[in-house]
């Protein structure tokens, strides 16, 4: 088959379209939040945007066509991502967070707790969110060990039939929702073997929580560096039951369930980190193209100036391709999928904060002031290296397992043999 990267008619107007509904959407959303004082003021000042979001059907393509939705694969939705986080991380970020919340209930769901938890997802009203629990206070990169290590400490005990849910969870994108008290649904990780007597990688479960009625309870809104405008707090289950038929797959199946979802959202992760470039890239040509700095000339007519823009624009065309053969191989569920995922993840969220950096050391001290965007665009980049399975303690591991394998080969995912 020939490599090629066109997009088709469908995509191309995909691509187009969410351009142009960011730029006039979510255009404003970092002057509002500017000057709020919490990080609660600010990610509710983000609420009509993302109600626009799902009003105008953003939501819905980005959803699965098998569950309702009207999303065609990763490579789709990662032109939707590109758009909406080169002019705002904090909507878009609040959006892909919902549809991580809701991948355990597609990957391992029955069809009647899909379409029972999709529903609000897919009305195309209000403002529904969804959360993904995983991460917990001292760290989860080793969440499925067994003990002596802690592993994933929130439990869930069988009480007759309901689940009781205990424990801490932070770093959870729009966890306790609009009003405090939850979102929509939780899709929580949790050790249902507290006893540690069965097989330790069957330890865990995930759970469907819907918005529980108490028992939530918010402990600390982070006041973060970047994503100014998205909510990612610490919180606690105190008591929290839900029925017992809410487990999500089969008892003990978390572990899976943990690794499917992450699997996809590496790819995401990498396309992220190209539109933060691309916007701050716009930002720097423009800028080296007007500005002359006292001197006679513009900058860009600078060789030096001229070369860092180049390299920069060299490093964001490679990021994106890898990002999409990643997305295009999760969508045909090739073997080499997940190599490609880590690798686009790592490389694309550590190279938007250098080529970022280097833009900003084109445009000089003025890039340092919250007039321009780029210590914006900065501030949103630093995180895509640490989160959503930071690049040392976990990207970089599962790579290195896959290298480790008796049976890799090294061309399988450039499908050079």
């Amino acid at each position: 088959m020939a490599i090629d990267f066109t997009l088709t008619a469908e995509q191309r107007e995909l691509q187009l379209s969410a351009r142009a509904f960011a730029e006039k959407t979510f255009g404003d959303i970092a002057e509002t939040i500017r000057h709020l004082p919490t990080a609660r003021e600010r990610f509710a000042a983000t609420r009509p945007a993302y109600e626009e979001v799902v009003t105008q059907g953003w939501l819905r393509k980005i959803i699965p066509a098998p569950a309702g939705g009207e999303g065609n694969g990763l490579v789709d939705m990662a032109l939707i991502a590109e758009e909406f986080y080169a002019v705002d991380a904090n909507v878009s970020l609040t959006t892909f967070a919902s549809l991580l919340g809701l991948l355990p209930v597609l990957n391992g769901g029955s069809p009647e707790q899909i379409q029972q938890t999709l529903a609000p997802f897919l009305s195309g009203t209000g403002a529904p969110l969804a959360a993904f629990c995983h991460s917990e206070p001292g760290g989860i990169a080793n969440f499925a060990d067994p003990a002596p290590a802690e592993g994933t400490r929130t439990t869930a005990v069988l009480d007759g039939d309901e689940w009781v849910i205990n424990g801490s969870k932070q770093w959870i994108s729009n966890a306790t929702g609009w009003d405090g008290g939850g979102v929509d649904f939780l899709t929580v990780v949790c050790r249902t073997d507290v006893d540690g007597n069965g097989p330790t990688e069957r330890a865990t479960s995930v759970l469907l929580v819907p918005k529980p009625g108490h028992g939530l309870v918010t402990d600390e809104d982070f006041d973060t560096l970047g994503h100014r405008g998205h909510l990612t707090p610490r919180f606690h289950f105190d008591n929290v039951r839900v029925p017992r038929e809410n487990i999500l797959g089969e008892v003990g199946s978390g572990n899976e369930l943990v690794e499917a979802s992450f699997a996809g959202t590496a790819a995401l992760v990498g396309v992220f980190g190209v539109g933060l470039m691309r916007a701050a890239f716009d930002f720097a040509l423009h800028f080296a193209k007007t500005e002359r700095r006292a001197g006679l000339v513009p900058i860009i007519e600078h060789q030096a100036v001229g070369y860092a823009l180049a390299d920069a624009k060299i490093a964001i065309e490679a990021a994106r391709y890898l990002s999409w053969k990643a997305c295009h191989a999760l969508d045909l569920q090739l073997p080499s999928a997940l190599e490609l995922a880590v690798q686009a993840k790592i490389y694309g969220s550590e190279t938007a904060v250098k080529v970022i950096t280097d833009l900003m050391r084109i445009v000089g001290i003025d890039s340092y002031n919250h007039d321009l965007p780029l210590a914006r665009l900065l501030q949103d980049a630093v995180v895509l290296p640490i989160f959503d399975g930071g690049n040392m303690g976990v990207r970089r591991r599962q790579l290195h397992t896959l290298l480790s394998a008796p049976d890799y080969d090294p061309l399988a995912a450039s499908a050079a043999e």
